[in-house]
């Protein structure tokens, strides 16, 4: 990976950590445990499209690890691996057939995706399908969520594309990268 590539990479992770820090000081929107903006994955969904399968599963790796150490939260890895790793995973392959225009209905599935894996964490952590009444819930908050962050996604896409050759943002020249 070329340095200008890595420090891209580094920066978006960081501007992630730092809304996820941000997000964990407010207060929850429910009761039900796991539900929550996810505006940094507004940041993940950017990389997805922007960057290689590769590059966006590291820099969604490193930010759980990092956001774990920096929350204190060691527990909650589990559940933001099973789920962020499902999503990625997810939203790589639904890259191939959505297309950029569109991002946001990606986000969306990821963010149904990241839920999946987080319930399927719980059952396999705690052996009881009791877990499973809270499935709907986080499917429905997850929908609303990923379209937002979806949108924010998209927005930032149009706006701000990587800058790829004579300091031009081209969103062709991005494009064709991906596909190498």
């Amino acid at each position: 990976m070329k340095t200008r590539r890595m420090t891209e990479l580094a920066l978006l992770t960081a501007a992630a950590l730092i809304i996820f820090i941000v997000e964990l000081r407010l207060p929850d929107l429910s009761s039900i445990p796991g539900v929550k903006l996810g505006l940094a994955n507004i940041f993940t969904v950017y990389v997805v499209y922007s960057y290689k399968a590769k590059e966006a599963a590291l820099m969604l790796l490193t930010r759980i690890l990092l956001g774990s150490l920096f929350s204190n939260n060691f527990s909650s890895v589990i559940y933001s691996l099973a789920g962020g790793m499902l999503c990625i995973a997810g939203m790589l392959l639904l890259k191939k057939v959505i297309p950029i225009n569109y991002l946001w209905l990606c986000s969306v599935f990821g963010a149904m995706f990241h839920n999946t894996g987080q319930i399927a964490a719980a059952l396999l952590l705690t052996r009881s399908a009791a877990v499973l009444i809270h499935y709907p819930l986080l499917i429905v908050s997850g929908c609303i969520a990923g379209l937002f962050t979806g949108l924010c996604a998209q927005f930032v896409l149009k706006r701000l594309m990587p800058v790829r050759k004579n300091g031009e943002f081209n969103e062709e020249t991005t494009m064709k990268e991906n596909e190498k």
